[in-house]
């Protein structure tokens, strides 16, 4: 598990891609490394990824198929900046929100606006996801947990929601340098995910519970 607090921003040194199968990603990260073993968790760019070599201040990730379907990280190129997060340790401070490094989907940016020492950024998101985002609610954009602060109307054509970056947020993440258009990961809050889940159950069908029965016995 994550929190969507950034604790460093790497350097992609290397990619290699086996066409849209898979693909394996060399990154530099002086600080994520400290303490990193085999095996471990890191979140780049919001997707939890498992390091497969360590080599001092650099480590590598192998990303499949799925993963470049339904992110950014395919586009990652040498020299890009990644966001970087380690898990939480069991006992840690949960300062952001609970960001499970599962990607819903990509928005992008379609607005942004410099307001003096902080910014405003409205990005367009899957119209499948509006759903999920609620003005005031937890969101994590590119492994970056942000509070929402506007959305779109139920019944817009296009969805959307806003942000707010502080300074902070702006030095110490990529999404301070992202341009008009850029495209981001998006996690959204995943209670909200299992919460839709949960009441689709009340409207199954009176019956069907014994009907899968039924035909369990007999398969």
């Amino acid at each position: 598990m994550f929190t969507g607090i950034i604790a460093e921003q790497g350097k992609v040194t290397a990619v290699e891609r086996s066409g849209d199968h898979s693909a394996t990603l060399r990154l530099n990260a002086p600080t994520s490394t400290q303490g990193l073993g085999l095996g471990g968790s890191v979140a780049v760019n919001g997707v939890c990824l498992t390091a497969t070599t360590i080599d001092g201040t650099d480590f590598s990730v192998d990303v499949m198929g799925e993963t470049l379907l339904r992110s950014t990280i395919g586009e990652l190129a040498v020299g890009d900046s990644v966001n970087l997060e380690r898990c939480v340790e069991a006992g840690g401070r949960l300062d952001g929100h609970v960001v499970q490094g599962h990607v819903d989907g990509v928005g992008q940016v379609v607005e942004r606006e410099n307001l003096g020492n902080w910014e405003r950024l409205r990005f367009a998101i899957p119209q499948d996801l509006a759903k999920y985002v609620a003005e005031k609610g937890s969101i994590a954009i590119d492994g970056v947990s942000l509070t929402v602060t506007a959305v779109s109307d139920p019944w817009s054509s296009s969805a959307w929601f806003e942000v707010g970056l502080i300074p902070t947020t702006l030095a110490d993440t990529g999404l301070g340098a992202k341009p008009l258009g850029g495209r981001v990961n998006l996690e959204v809050d995943v209670l909200a995910k299992y919460t839709e889940r949960l009441l689709s159950f009340r409207h199954r069908p009176s019956g069907t519970a014994a009907q899968d029965q039924e035909s369990g016995e007999k398969s």
